[in-house]
């Protein structure tokens, strides 16, 4: 049938089809129905988060009158049932993606999560169920979040995993006093986030070579590029050995560009080219710096590097950007 009531009408008028048919065309066409998936999702989106808020709010204000213990206890059953739910509504486990019917239960199971998260970290706060040791807050649920992620074919509850994973190393690096007091140039808290970047590409890079849940990659790939990212800008910032950073950003830049090239992803490449010229505009501010001070006047051409390197990598993106666009005449 033609949808296109135009369409129709061209035929109508070069008498390719009768006066009749066009009609019952373009009725079909102004009562077809049309999805409201996007709608609905948001919808529910905004009503876990907005539940989850109203817990939050409902505890603080009424804590004394509740007690602890009954809202843990609530906060549990709510994360235990709806897991029951999911558990019941289950789709066979593949390792390819699990094609969904029905959205409901990713919602519900991203309630439950948050639910979970929020039970680990009150037990913790109030009980100090696991004493000096609150990375365990953020462990425990970085294995089950992997866990039902992969079960249950779940990119929402993968970053809820990566982001307690990455909870539990930079607590477990730095403690809670080192924190306190300010310091956050630690060599450590660089280098574990470093680390941690290299080992998610490292997980994200096998997981698609054996073809296990590879639409995965693109989640981990994400938080690892702007983990190494911010963290080698960070000891490029803050450290002494600041120029040791050089090489490793130019070779961060370069790998992340490789990547967006081979794969056409013009999302890694904005971000490579972005944190690039961070980078540069620091070291090229710190080089101004220390040559006007022995009165060599640099800075005062800062504003023209601005200027000229803002446009020059505007028209190097909308360039990049085209190319990377497949051919509408193809």
């Amino acid at each position: 049938m033609l949808e296109d009531p135009q369409i129709a009408e061209k035929l109508f008028k070069e008498g390719a089809i009768s006066e009749d048919s066009r009609q019952k065309i373009s009725e079909a066409y102004s009562n077809r129905l049309f999805s409201v998936g996007i709608e609905l999702r948001s919808i529910l989106y905004i009503g876990i988060l907005t539940l989850t808020g109203g817990f939050g709010v409902l505890v603080y204000k009424n804590i004394d009158t509740i007690g602890h213990l009954a809202v843990i206890t609530f906060i549990a059953l709510v994360s235990l049932a709806c897991y029951a739910y999911c558990y019941t509504k289950r789709l066979p486990y593949s390792n390819l993606k699990v094609a969904k019917t029905s959205h409901l239960t990713d919602y519900i199971l991203l309630l439950g999560s948050l639910s979970f998260a929020t039970f680990m970290g009150y037990l913790q706060y109030e009980y100090s169920t696991f004493g000096p040791h609150n990375e365990i807050c953020f462990l425990i649920p970085a294995i089950i979040f992997f866990t039902i992620a992969y079960y249950f074919d779940n990119i929402g509850i993968l970053s809820m995993a990566i982001t307690a994973i990455a909870g539990f190393v930079g607590i477990a690096i730095s403690p809670l006093q080192l924190l306190s007091s300010n310091d956050f140039s630690v060599d450590r808290i660089v280098y574990s986030g470093l680390g941690l970047g290299i080992a998610l590409i490292a997980v994200a890079l096998l997981l698609n070579k054996r073809n296990i849940k590879s639409h995965f990659t693109f989640t981990y790939l994400n938080f690892a590029t702007h983990l190494l990212f911010i963290s080698c800008l960070a000891g490029l910032f803050t450290f002494n050995r600041w120029a040791a950073f050089i090489p490793v950003l130019a070779l961060l830049v370069f790998v992340v560009m490789r990547y967006a090239y081979q794969e056409k992803s013009f999302y890694f490449l904005l971000f490579a080219v972005l944190y690039g010229y961070i980078g540069l505009s620091y070291l090229f501010i710190r080089m101004a710096i220390s040559m006007d001070s022995s009165g060599g006047g640099i800075l005062l051409l800062s504003p023209v590097y601005f200027i000229a390197s803002s446009i020059f990598m505007i028209i190097f993106l909308r360039r990049t950007n085209k190319k990377f666009k497949p051919n509408d005449s193809l």
